[in-house]
């Protein structure tokens, strides 16, 4: 056995019981499931005969999901509103036995509720096929920020690390998470950033996992499959981050790593090209990296092992998690 495996074999077994706070947007997903037959008559469209519906933590939730399916101990610091959806998100997190004394309930806040549409013909893979997102941002009380703020430096004493899941609907604040930072990194244990849309906003983190197309946006530039146009815009990102080091996930091709001071780090993609769904992928990536990371991986180490649970999910449908002895398997394979 290679001693790259023998060595992730290892980390993966430290993976259960890290306690990890996750500080984020929590999101339900909603998945409607039918078979189509015809064109209506009314419109060119399909009919959706309806056959089935079901619930999903999304968003934070999802980084959430994939902790507790690894055996770690996540604490979800967030809000809900006071509506069914929040009722149900709240109601989920229960039945995982995950405690939600960091979540609030905001009257006037809508949780954000994002319905996919899969259809297909009887015995044939369901496709998606329309997607609608129902969404609002939590109201910048005051308060509320001092609640988060408050939360998260107490879960810093019993937390080995901290995952932040940024969707842009107000839980996260740029000012809690530059103070939050130096008290998490004084004690050695990791900040890890997901944010979709502002990732300029958060400097000083340990690490962050952007998409190419995030890279894009946050940089304002093209970013081409060509390798030095890439490895610019990872140094340039890294730089500005203000991290010791970056992970760029890319789809089929793979990851590539950036840290202070080393070459970047390509890790091609492993496993079946044949991917059935990238729903959720990222957070997958997130929460595996974390742990790794919590559980004393270096930096290339977290990303290999982060890679390989990513090819493990992206074989799944909808937004899916891995268990450890899946993990196990994606390292001997």
């Amino acid at each position: 056995m290679k001693t790259d495996t023998v060595r992730l074999l290892e980390i993966a077994g430290r993976l259960a019981g890290h306690r990890i706070a996750v500080w984020g947007d929590f999101i339900l997903d909603e998945y409607i499931y039918g078979t189509t037959h015809r064109i209506s008559r009314e419109a060119p469209v399909l009919i959706l005969s309806y056959s089935d519906r079901e619930f999903t933590l999304g968003g934070a939730g999802n980084a959430l999901h994939n902790l507790k399916a690894l055996g770690a101990q996540p604490v979800p610091v967030g809000a809900v509103g006071r509506d069914e959806a929040g009722r149900k998100i709240l109601a989920m997190l229960k039945k995982m036995g995950i405690a939600s004394d960091h979540m609030l309930q905001v009257p006037e806040y809508a949780t954000p509720l994002k319905t996919r549409v899969l259809a297909g013909e009887h015995n044939t893979r369901k496709q998606q096929i329309l997607r609608i997102d129902r969404e609002s941002r939590i109201p910048a009380a005051a308060d509320m920020k001092k609640i988060f703020s408050s939360s998260i430096r107490d879960l810093v004493r019993n937390c080995a690390g901290l995952l932040v899941s940024d969707y842009n609907y107000g839980a996260v604040d740029p000012e809690i998470f530059k103070s939050v930072c130096p008290v998490f990194r004084r004690k050695q244990r990791p900040v890890t950033l997901d944010s979709r849309f502002r990732i300029l906003d958060f400097p000083g983190g340990t690490t962050a996992t952007p998409n190419e197309t995030e890279v894009q946006d946050a940089l304002q530039r093209d970013i081409r499959e060509e390798d030095p146009t890439l490895r610019k815009a990872g140094r340039d990102l890294l730089r500005r981050l203000r991290s010791p080091a970056l992970l760029i996930t890319r789809g089929a091709r793979g990851m590539i790593l950036f840290e202070t001071g080393r070459p970047p780090y390509p890790i091609p993609a492993h496993g079946s090209s044949d991917i059935v769904d990238v729903t959720g992928a990222g957070d997958t990536v997130i929460s595996v990296y974390t742990l790794a990371l919590a559980a004393g991986a270096s930096f290339r180490e977290a990303a290999q092992l982060a890679n390989r649970a990513g090819s493990v999910v992206v074989m799944k449908k909808g937004a899916a998690v891995l268990s450890g002895e899946e993990l196990r398997q994606a390292i001997l394979s």
